[in-house]
């Protein structure tokens, strides 16, 4: 079995493990109420989540899987007002018996195994890190409408890692010019380790909690808003726009929206 990708498999599931953990006790008015992320109810919010994780099972299985599902609306299953048919609780379920099966199907999936998406092709490791982050990002959606503390843990790595891959991402999606040289990027992890990417330079250069950086790149707050310090006119620029998620652009809270 492929150690590194059982661990990041592993991740994985206990993102999702703790969502369903803040999901499973609420009531259905909660379930109804909007979150900071679009106005998308809590609802919208899973049901996006299930329509996705299904999508990536179905690329799982195979390639051939995941052209059916395309072809009988599997992007639509995706969408937040899909699976209306479905109660809270039911959706809930179903959701997590999705994850459930996608995270073992990861766990028994070579980390170099390229993987079909509605994007190009992605490294089975790198898919399972995109499922974590999407799962992290949209549950501070939840916790932020529910003003609930949450405990950051080293998991945030893998997203911190798929956030530095995507710096030239977020300027070419914007049709901009990427720019040079890349920002030297070092992190404190809370565990207190610290986290770098990148090669050392005093002129371009993030710094701070591992925690903001990814509120950043995955554009839950507004890095005005956050405890990194940046230094360097490409650094500035990144954190403006940074996006380390598919689709077309899409730009940040306005500074003081999300706190």
């Amino acid at each position: 079995m492929d150690a590194e990708m059982l661990q990041q498999a592993r991740d994985l599931r206990q993102e999702g493990d703790e969502l369903y953990a803040l999901l499973r006790p609420l009531p259905e008015g909660d379930w109804l109420r909007a979150t900071p992320f679009k106005a998308w109810s809590v609802r919208d919010v899973v049901s996006h989540l299930h329509g996705t994780d299904k999508l990536a099972l179905a690329s799982l299985k195979s390639r051939e899987e995941f052209a059916r599902a395309l072809a009988s609306g599997g992007r639509g299953a995706t969408a937040p007002g899909a699976h209306r048919e479905l109660d809270s609780a039911e959706l809930l379920a179903r959701w997590r018996e999705t994850f459930l099966e996608m995270c073992e199907r990861f766990e028994a999936t070579d980390a170099r195994q390229r993987l079909a998406w509605v994007g190009p092709d992605m490294g089975a490791r790198m898919f399972a890190t995109a499922r974590q982050m999407e799962t992290w990002a949209h549950g501070q959606d939840v916790y932020d409408l529910l003003g609930r503390e949450r405990r950051p843990t080293d998991r945030l790595k893998n997203i911190a890692a798929i956030g530095v891959k995507t710096f030239g991402w977020s300027f070419a999606n914007r049709g901009l010019e990427v720019p040079a040289p890349v920002p030297h990027v070092r992190l404190e992890a809370p565990s207190g380790a610290i986290w770098a990417w990148n090669e050392p330079r005093d002129d371009e250069r993030i710094e701070g909690p591992a925690l903001d950086f990814c509120y950043v790149v995955t554009q839950v707050r507004n890095a005005l808003d956050t405890r990194l310090s940046t230094r360097g006119e490409v650094a500035e620029r990144w954190m403006a726009i940074a996006q380390c998620f598919a689709g077309p652009p899409e730009d940040p809270p306005e500074p003081g929206e999300r706190v």
